[in-house]
């Protein structure tokens, strides 16, 4: 079970919230084992949008397993509102240093950097507020026009609507890319992940097609990219001949069944080593007999 934390400023930007909130509520209603608590510095906390909502303002005991997420909130400029005490702040940095993620949507960005969690590292935040971040921090290197960016367990995103993006990651990076896009299906979300961020979404770059017989193929292969796949069984599967499945997929793909599935382990198996796992430990765990395989993808990619 991980818990996620959300930590509310005043005048929190309701998307920042509720994009992230109901990517973990529905993948555990898939059974992927999330919970959700909501704390603030004041039990009442108004939005951005005019609607309050009620927090606790005690904080549940966290695991390095758990996740802290900061949305973002309505600020013109972030000198001007700097939104928590340095209490919250060193929650912060004390769950990173125990092993935990730390994450934040938009301006959020600017309380892991008081935090100190952006030095020396990779961010991005909103474009409105971009410049003002690196002048606040010049230790970090903002990254522009990404939707989000992963450093050492410290992951912001862009803003607004891309903390979906960045919280579908966060359930590929855990439970792998099949689960996250069941979370995307039940959202009726379509994705796209895009900028400099090495671990863009495959499975959902991929499913911007109206063809149910490669869906069906899709779905197939992410649920089992692990698994040594043969043409006949997924055309089997499909309903459709070896033949027409092929230039189906690769119209409406641009890659063909087996490319696609290396993909998706090429993707996994990067998860694994951002993780520390070894290059050979990685490409068994994703269905490779040994690491040359993975090795010649990544330096495709």
């Amino acid at each position: 079970m991980t818990r996620v934390v959300f930590l509310l400023a005043p005048r929190v930007h309701l998307l920042d919230l509720a994009g992230p909130a109901q990517v973990f509520s529905t993948a555990a209603d898939l059974g992927l084992g999330y919970t959700q608590h909501h704390v603030a510095e004041q039990p009442e906390v108004p939005t951005a949008q005019g609607v309050a909502l009620r927090a606790s303002t005690a904080w549940p005991a966290l695991t390095p397993d758990d996740m802290i997420m900061v949305p973002g909130w309505r600020a013109p400029t972030l000198r001007a509102t700097e939104a928590f005490a340095p209490e919250s702040l060193h929650r912060l940095f004390a769950h990173h240093a125990a092993g935990g993620t730390v994450a934040s949507v938009c301006a959020g960005a600017d309380a892991l950097g008081r935090a100190g969690l952006l030095d020396g590292r990779r961010c991005t935040t909103h474009h409105d507020v971009q410049d003002e971040l690196a002048r606040r921090h010049p230790r970090a290197t903002v990254v522009r026009d990404v939707l989000y960016v992963v450093d050492d367990r410290v992951v912001t995103s862009a803003g607004i609507a891309s903390g979906i993006d960045l919280a579908l990651h966060l359930v590929a990076f855990e439970h792998g890319p099949a689960q996250a896009a069941r979370v995307a299906r039940e959202m009726v979300v379509y994705a796209r992940r895009n900028g400099d961020d090495p671990q863009a979404s495959v499975m959902l770059r991929h499913r911007d097609h109206l063809d149910d017989v490669v869906h069906r193929t899709q779905d197939l292969i992410d649920a089992r990219f692990t698994d040594a796949l043969r043409l006949g069984e997924l055309a089997a599967a499909a309903g459709a001949a070896e033949r027409t499945l092929t230039r189906h997929f690769h119209r409406a793909t641009g890659l063909t069944p087996l490319r696609y599935q290396q993909l998706l382990r090429l993707e996994r198996a990067e998860h694994l080593i951002g993780r520390g796992a070894t290059l050979e430990s990685a490409a068994r765990a994703v269905g490779f007999e040994d690491a040359r395989m993975l090795r010649r993808l990544r330096a495709r990619a």
